[in-house]
């Protein structure tokens, strides 16, 4: 038995022998053969244009270098050395005001027989306390025995100075560390996105990392950016910068209370 081809025109023929062939079904048997061949040869135009139009247009287009930042897992940093800056400052403490006589002496009255009272004792008017030159001050008015106790009147205005405030000195290592908003992960896209490499830079083929300490403070606020580890002078100050926008972190805990805490980040610039 030969081989039959079904999109051969004998074919079409012999199905629709005795029938109909002004019925579209005729027509699309009869053109199937060239439908087939149209579609291959779209197909396949099609997969060489995208195999190849790619690579024209990176022909086309001038090279340019590419840069790539990389930030490294900080769980692979040796931390610095950092000197114990705890330090505990001695405050004078503040004297207390001295002991004051609780009461005055109370003196006894005594009676006296008229004659026997002399012009000096006799009660002056009112008119006549007016009129004198005599001083009259409180400083003559003592007090009871208490031996320690000081008379109001012998005092003088003191005025008193409140210690200054000590600021407390940041951690190098805590119970419960700052975190950043979202993990390690969401720090370093963040880094890795506002990180600028600059161009001076690239132009010169430097390339390497730089280590940034900075401290998060109880408040959860970024400060005190310092670089540890310098690379060239544009790259410090672009790490640092990029650290000084960091957004609020978690602060740090010691005790159950929020405390500054030193923390260390290190920025690799490379090019590729």
């Amino acid at each position: 038995m030969s081989r039959i081809d079904l999109t051969s025109l004998e074919w079409c023929e012999l199905i629709f022998k005795d029938k109909n062939k002004n019925y579209g079904a005729y027509k699309m048997r009869q053109d199937l053969g060239r439908r087939q061949l149209a579609a291959l040869v779209i197909v396949t135009c099609a997969a060489v244009a995208a195999l190849t139009l790619p690579r024209l247009i990176r022909m086309a287009m001038p090279e340019q270098k590419e840069e790539m930042v990389e930030v490294t897992q900080l769980s692979m940093l040796e931390e610095p050395e950092v000197k114990d800056e705890n330090i505990v400052r001695k405050v004078e403490p503040i004297a207390p005001p001295p002991a004051l006589k609780s009461t005055i002496k109370f003196t006894a009255p005594v009676v006296k027989k008229d004659e026997e009272v002399s012009d000096e004792d006799e009660l002056k008017s009112q008119q006549e306390l007016t009129e004198t030159k005599v001083q009259i001050s409180i400083a003559d008015v003592k007090g009871n025995d208490e031996l320690n106790g000081k008379d109001i009147a012998d005092l003088k205005e003191v005025i008193t100075q409140a210690p200054e405030e000590v600021k407390e000195q940041p951690y190098t290592m805590v119970e419960q560390m700052p975190q950043y908003p979202g993990g390690i992960a969401e720090l370093l896209k963040y880094i890795a996105k506002n990180l600028r490499y600059p161009v001076i830079a690239q132009e010169n083929g430097i390339q390497g990392r730089v280590i940034v300490r900075f401290v998060v403070t109880a408040t959860g606020t970024v400060e005190q950016v310092q670089v540890m580890r310098s690379l060239d002078p544009n790259c410090d100050k672009e790490a640092v910068r990029v650290v000084q926008s960091l957004p609020k972190w978690i602060p740090g805990k010691q005790n159950g209370r929020n405390v500054p805490v030193y923390y260390t980040v290190p920025i690799t610039f490379k090019l590729q």
